[in-house]
């Protein structure tokens, strides 16, 4: 019972801090607002208040920054979503979306669809990034030999399918768009949130808080597969269409992340070791709180971009990559050591 009221009170804190954190993100920019005008703006658009506050301050708010703000925590929390599944299934503490080359297919998906036109106009822009990123989990399956091939080989398949990815969108944004529409794709590549609006924080909510229940409906099956597949199998899961399954829901989530936002790298292998020091391997715990810590992070991590280098807004994935590279470098080395 006592567990049970602390973990609830740490998760309404945790909450808190995620609704500072993104009244700070808006509040920051060309026109600074104060976080009480910004909570004003929110709670009269609820009908909770009537305060009178500027209309060029509730304009700025509500058509532009409190969209971005939240499209950034979901991204956040789903990336780390993604990372904490991979890491599990693969028993590999490396693993995650944009280190296995998922995040590339996705891309490679994406801009198919945008530059190419593929499936004229019948497929959706997160379809084509499902498309990819799922045809880049094969092809790391395949090259990897499933989860037979170790943690090293499974990472160089996931940089294998990053370059080969990666390449496959450099030659179609150079070879099939102008020069203008390269510049931009390639912007967005690096990830960027400056064009989100409501209806994307609707698509990335859904998708992200139906993901984030599926998951805890599979915590027990992932504190399985930490004893490994045979030991999963005997605990009775069904391995095989688990596995199929939690693939399916990360290649989801990355393909909608990326297809809103771009490609953004490292907050799905940084995220859920840090929620790991903190809440423990339990993944009913675990998840939860890598997709508080992942919202924290990204939200922090979109105001970092704009405020490093004056007048200019940064891509958040060179953000991301300040923080993930070291940090990558830490994890191999200690793995390298423990193994």
């Amino acid at each position: 019972m006592r567990n049970g009221l602390i973990s609830g009170a740490a998760i309404a804190v945790s909450l808190m801090v995620v609704l500072l954190v993104v009244a700070i993100s808006v509040g920051i920019g060309d026109l600074p607002i104060p976080i009480r005008t910004t909570f004003l703006a929110i709670t009269n658009k609820l009908g909770w208040t009537s305060v009178t506050i500027s209309r060029i301050h509730e304009a700025v708010i509500w058509d532009y920054r409190l969209s971005r703000a939240l499209v950034a925590a979901f991204c956040g929390a789903g990336l780390a979503l993604s990372g904490a599944i991979m890491q599990s299934l693969l028993r590999n503490p490396l693993a995650e979306p944009y280190v296995l080359g998922i995040s590339a297919g996705a891309s490679t998906g994406a801009v198919g669809i945008v530059i190419l036109g593929l499936g004229s106009g019948v497929v959706s822009l997160s379809a084509g990034a499902f498309a990819g990123a799922f045809a880049a989990f094969l092809f790391v399956a395949l090259l990897s030999n499933g989860t037979r091939g170790g943690a090293d080989r499974t990472i160089l398949a996931g940089v294998a399918a990053s370059q080969l990815f990666n390449a496959v969108t450099s030659y179609v944004v150079t070879t099939a768009g102008n020069a203008q529409q390269a510049r931009d794709v390639i912007f967005w590549l690096l990830g960027s949130f400056g064009g989100v609006r409501w209806p994307e924080f609707a698509l990335v909510s859904v998708v992200v808080g139906i993901g984030l229940v599926l998951c805890l409906c599979y915590a027990r099956v992932l504190d399985a597969f930490a004893f490994g597949d045979e030991a999963a199998a005997a605990l009775g899961v069904n391995v095989a269409r688990a596995r199929i399954g939690l693939f399916c829901l990360t290649a989801l989530l990355t393909a909608t992340i990326v297809s809103i936002v771009g490609s953004i790298g490292f907050v799905g292998l940084v995220m859920p070791h840090v929620a790991r020091f903190i809440v423990g391997p339990l993944h009913f715990r675990l998840l939860p709180a890598c997709a508080i810590g992942g919202a924290i992070f990204m939200v922090i991590a979109d105001i970092a971009a704009r405020m490093l280098v004056p007048q200019q807004v940064l891509p958040i994935g060179v953000v991301t990559a300040l923080v993930g590279v070291p940090f990558f470098s830490v994890i191999l080395y200690r793995f390298q050591r423990a193994t």
